[in-house]
């Protein structure tokens, strides 16, 4: 049984696709969170959960003070049970689920390509069998919806290639194993230092 761990909407029991998602586990969860909140990463968030499967995560966020949760995932039965949790957990929060969580039935590269929001915390959880190729073009789509500040959490099979960051402008905070899972926390790189030209060496004027 999985629910939510903390905050306003803790102890809300959420429900889980019979099958074809893969819900990230509580002691997962528990850890994922307790960095992003040393990170001071989840209040007034705008928070985006790719893959969504059950929205736990997504949730979670939302639960521990986020301002708004968007929801991505192909499934249209997943989909509906991320519908019917939201509304469960905007119960606890004394709102209803549209004022601050939207599901999108839709592939995850769809929704990034027309997307046009601005994200702090993004969570992407994608089926062990997704290539690097597919994982690459994700995070690199993904890219211009960051906010300058936003961190990214990726888990993937502990036999998955790490996520290639670098091709997307992230830099790794920090990575952590939990048996067959393996979490990166991720950000926007800082730019890179403009060059300056050399200016050219001057010589005082002598007077006459």
């Amino acid at each position: 049984m999985t629910r939510i761990i903390a905050g306003a909407a803790r102890g809300i029991r959420i429900d889980v696709p019979d099958a074809g998602t893969r819900p990230t586990s509580d002691r997962v969860r528990e850890s994922v969170f307790g960095a992003l909140e040393s990170m001071d990463a989840l209040d007034d968030a705008r928070v985006l959960d790719l893959y969504a499967g059950s929205g736990a995560l997504g949730l979670e966020a939302w639960s521990r003070g986020a301002r708004s949760v968007e929801f991505v995932e192909r499934s249209r039965g997943a989909a509906a049970i991320i519908g019917r949790n939201a509304d469960a957990v905007a119960r606890s929060l004394g709102t209803t689920s549209g004022g601050g969580s939207r599901v999108h039935q839709s592939a995850v590269r769809a929704f990034l390509g027309r997307a046009v929001g601005s994200y702090d915390l993004v969570f992407t959880d994608p089926p062990y069998e997704l290539d690097d190729v597919a994982m690459t073009a994700d995070l690199v789509a993904l890219a211009p919806l960051l906010s300058p500040d936003a961190i990214v959490v990726i888990e993937r099979g502990k036999r998955s290639s790490p996520p290639d960051l670098d091709a997307a402008g992230l830099a790794l905070l920090r990575e952590k194993s939990y048996g067959d899972t393996v979490v990166w926390w991720a950000e926007p790189a800082a730019p890179e230092p403009a060059a300056t030209e050399p200016q050219p060496e001057t010589t005082p004027s002598q007077s006459r």
